[in-house]
């Protein structure tokens, strides 16, 4: 069963700037996909007209054969930013990623005790009477994810995830990702986390949809990737290594 569909999807701003054009994709329930492309081609635009952020000027967006509305109402995905600091704002980390439920009607005790259950699914129980401004990047980036968590999205949306984190962090976030049983649609420049967490990836230039492919597929292609903006990734050389020795 498709989880997701994406039906002609475009977005024009000013009435000339053309950020996605005719954008037509099918996510599968539990699949991990990785939105690629260079800067400007529309990746996070496509993650907030998902999340329900941002209207399309055109299209349609299908969740579980329901044909979502427009106003972003009882929409069943949750967006990570790529600027985490975008989601904490609140005194301490469980009142951010309590923040949700809480707004919701939930009680403060009830709603704590679910924001630690949610840290201490992504490994960060520890932070949760931490001050957001304190923390690290990876830190922020957990409970940024944690806040999304506890509102049990269906679908996992994630703007550029790795993006400010240094090796520890991002290694540890990947893993994490891993882990998470939840369909999930990530933006990224990083290719070599496509690698590790992703069933397929979709190139956009230019707005528009250039290829989709399962991994490693075209992430193995140096000529394809430059012409969409990108660079082979270091990871792809194990692939290549692997080819080589199936041949001996």
């Amino acid at each position: 069963m498709e989880k997701l569909i994406l039906e002609n999807i475009s977005c024009v701003y000013d009435n000339t700037i053309v950020s996605l054009d005719k954008i037509n994709l099918s996510v599968s329930q539990g699949e991990c996909i990785c939105i690629a492309g260079a800067n400007g081609s529309g990746k996070s635009t496509l993650l907030q007209i998902i999340a329900g952020c941002v209207k399309p000027s055109l299209g349609s967006i299908i969740i579980d054969g329901v044909r979502q509305k427009n106003d972003g109402k009882g929409r069943v995905s949750g967006i990570v930013f790529q600027d985490p600091e975008d989601q904490l704002f609140m005194p301490s980390v469980w009142e951010d990623v309590a923040f949700g439920v809480m707004e919701k009607g939930m009680d403060c005790e009830t709603a704590k005790a679910l924001a630690i259950e949610a840290l201490e699914s992504v490994d960060a129980a520890y932070l949760a009477e931490r001050a957001p401004y304190k923390l690290s990047g990876g830190e922020k980036q957990r409970a940024a994810l944690a806040a999304v968590l506890i509102m049990k999205p269906d679908i996992l949306l994630l703007d550029e995830p790795t993006a400010a984190l240094d090796p520890r962090a991002r290694k540890n976030l990947i893993a994490l990702l891993k882990k998470i049983p939840r369909t999930k649609i990530i933006a990224t420049h990083d290719l070599d986390m496509a690698l590790e967490v992703a069933d397929r990836v979709i190139f956009l230039r230019n707005g528009r949809i250039a290829a989709a492919s399962p991994v490693p597929g075209l992430l193995l292609d140096e000529v394809f990737l430059q012409d969409t903006g990108l660079e082979l990734p270091p990871g792809a050389a194990r692939f290549a290594d692997t080819r080589r020795l199936r041949s001996i």
